[in-house]
């Protein structure tokens, strides 16, 4: 255990890193509601990392539960799509001293909100989609249904490999609005989260029918300023749902629902016209404009009932060129304790549990290697889709 880790600080703006010296070159890459991360390189690695400053985790039982809760599920999941937790640790020496959680993952090249931007051809689309898919089943046999995924949440190296970088909504989370001055996108999420419905797996595939909708249309499908706009927003572009879905609403929710005016909704044809889509991949004869339009028709489904499993997705030609039962169906992480989510503490008691989870890290993974390095990050060729078959 490097309990004399030798300690050293940098400020950025009004941020100060405290980090052992074997990190360096620390540059500032973003600030967001959760903390404040930083690039850096790992002199024992060898590797280039990011490094995340939890942001003052103990303000409020909110930000003390979430911190813990992301913690905890980053030590629990080991998947090539989920972004892998490489080390932790804290520069207090005591749990009286104790206030800054700092993590340490992959670093990778750019976020799912760059690469929207660019012209995707379908090979490249239809693996992203894929690596998302596997990432979220990997989730989802942990018993974590995500309902937050959203592109700015998803990041991606240069090779084309692609992770998902946090774990979503908390299941006592759902409407909670967090007290912090960042404004947060409901742009991506399920009709039956917006409605406060009950939900099931197939609510993170909604998500990905948005991504994908956008890496086509170029810009955000239903970009609500609140969840009434949001919901007008869908009814308008999809239909308004069948009473079927209407009975399934807490009365409120249904008395506003079935008094908007009535959608007929278009077409897929007429949303995703051919003209939005890459040209027809040379190499899988199956990716092209009707596959893809025919797997966004099966995604963006507002009733979950009827609305595509993730394991019907991931079998959908669109998609299963690139199947691999190793990445699809990866050993599941251990069981997570979904009580945490229910569980209510102080401050100061949040505070031990997260001091004891980072205690025990440090002593099981701080020797001189972190135990799950990873490889260079010119990644080989074969994991660039254009050299998969």
């Amino acid at each position: 255990m490097e309990e004399d880790m030798e300690f050293y600080t940098q400020e950025f703006d009004n941020t100060s890193f405290t980090v052992p010296q074997r990190y360096n070159r620390l540059r500032p890459l973003g600030i967001g509601a959760q903390g404040t991360v930083c690039a850096a390189f790992d002199t024992v690695t060898q590797q280039n990392v990011a490094i995340k400053k939890l942001s003052r985790p103990f303000q409020n039982v909110t930000h003390a539960k979430r911190a813990y809760r992301e913690f905890k599920l980053m030590k629990l999941v080991n998947h090539k799509n989920i972004i892998g937790l490489l080390n932790a640790f804290t520069p207090q020496k005591s749990l009286e001293e104790f206030q800054d959680v700092y993590l340490v993952m992959e670093l990778m090249d750019a976020n799912l909100c760059q690469v929207i931007q660019m012209d995707l051809d379908h090979d490249r689309m239809s693996y992203l989609l894929y690596q998302m898919l596997c990432g979220i089943k990997h989730l989802h046999s942990a018993g974590i249904i995500h309902r937050d995924l959203k592109p700015s949440n998803i990041v991606v190296k240069s090779d084309c490999t692609l992770k998902i970088l946090d774990f979503g909504l908390a299941r006592t989370a759902g409407t909670t609005f967090m007290m912090t001055p960042y404004v947060v996108t409901r742009y991506y999420r399920a009709p039956e989260v917006i409605l406060g419905m009950g939900y099931k797996e197939n609510v993170d595939i909604w998500s990905v029918g948005c991504i994908m909708g956008e890496m086509i249309r170029g810009g955000v499908l239903f970009p609500g300023t609140d969840h009434i706009d949001q919901w007008n927003k869908i009814i308008e572009q999809l239909g308004t749902p069948s009473q079927d879905f209407m009975m399934r609403l807490q009365p409120t929710v249904r008395n506003y629902v079935e008094n908007r005016p009535r959608y007929t909704g278009f077409p897929f044809d007429r949303l995703f016209p051919d003209v939005l889509f890459p040209s027809d991949s040379s190499e899988h004869n199956r990716l092209k404009a009707s596959h893809a339009r025919d797997l966004l028709s099966h995604m963006l489904v507002i009733d979950p009932e009827r609305r595509i499993s993730v394991d019907d997705a991931l079998l959908h030609p669109y998609i299963n060129v690139w199947y691999d039962e190793g990445e699809v169906n990866a050993p599941a992480p251990g069981p997570y304790d979904h009580s945490v989510d229910e569980r209510e503490h102080s401050v100061e008691q949040w505070k031990e549990l997260i001091y004891q989870e980072v205690m025990e890290y440090e002593h099981t993974h701080n020797s001189s290697t972190p135990s799950r390095a990873q490889g260079p990050s010119n990644a080989p060729a074969e994991d660039d889709p254009s050299n998969r078959r």
